[in-house]
């Protein structure tokens, strides 16, 4: 159906549910599980959910090359088809919303909408200054040390100052636990990002979800993907750039809502 030669599904996949499918990309130094864990089930009792980890994430062996988001869009839409979906929803999330982004425009034919959460088509100089230090930190392979920056940036100020401290201390180590083995790579990938000439190429009814107060992608670039992607709509949610930690209820609805409004 693809106009497009899709490759072998290779990457590891998660699979939930039944109905319309969505095809979910995650966010970088994470996995399917990492990502949408709170909310799968709920997405799950409407649509047939497909995921896959990145090189690095979940079951999915660390890539020795520098990744290419045109193999990461094909491998998920591969990883769809392969599990019966001739045509899906898109929901990306983070360095997610590239992917899928990518994988819509690379397959037109396959796909009936677009959500993106928390995301961009190219990182403005704040994003690229925090995903070098990212990177370089995820390099020396101290996930205590990764976990500890990431905190105040992921979440929002109100998120943490709401936090006692032993509760903080709590969440920093399990997220270091939980910290992809391939984020060097991945970090890598989000500052060559741009999928800015994709954007008004995109034929299908668009939802940007933006997060509000969020350090790591701000909401700048998430209202320059709803200004440059024709038809967008905008939603606002009022958390950092971890929706699924602060308000995973309210975010399920959006997607949700949305899908079912344009029959997706």
């Amino acid at each position: 159906m693809s106009a497009r030669t899709l490759p072998e599904a290779t990457f590891a996949r998660t699979v939930l549910g039944s109905g319309p499918g969505l095809a979910v990309a995650h966010g970088a130094g994470s996995s399917i599980a990492g990502t949408y864990g709170p909310i799968l089930e709920g997405l799950a009792a409407h649509h047939t959910v497909v995921g896959v980890d990145y090189p690095g994430s979940g079951d999915t062996p660390r890539s020795t090359t520098p990744l290419s988001l045109d193999d990461l869009a094909d491998q998920l839409v591969a990883a769809a088809v392969a599990e019966g979906l001739d045509t899906f929803a898109l929901h990306g999330y983070s360095m997610g919303g590239p992917v899928a982004i990518r994988a819509a425009a690379r397959h037109p034919e396959r796909v009936t909408a677009l959500v993106l959460s928390a995301t961009m088509a190219h990182p403005n100089n704040q994003q690229a200054l925090t995903v070098r230090v990212w990177g370089k930190l995820a390099a020396t392979g101290d996930n205590r040390l990764v976990s500890e920056f990431l905190f105040p940036h992921a979440l929002s100020p109100q998120a943490m100052e709401a936090m006692p401290a032993e509760q903080l201390e709590q969440a920093i180590a399990y997220a270091a636990a939980d910290i992809a083995e391939g984020t060097v790579e991945h970090a890598d990938l989000v500052s060559r990002i741009d999928v800015r000439d994709d954007l008004a190429g995109i034929r299908v009814p668009t939802l940007v979800i933006s997060t509000t107060a969020d350090h790591m992608a701000p909401p700048a670039l998430h209202r320059h993907l709803a200004e440059n992607i024709p038809g967008a709509e905008l939603a606002e949610i009022p958390t950092g750039h971890l929706p699924m930690v602060e308000r995973p209820e309210e975010w399920q609805q959006l997607i949700l809502t949305f899908l079912k409004q344009h029959g997706a």
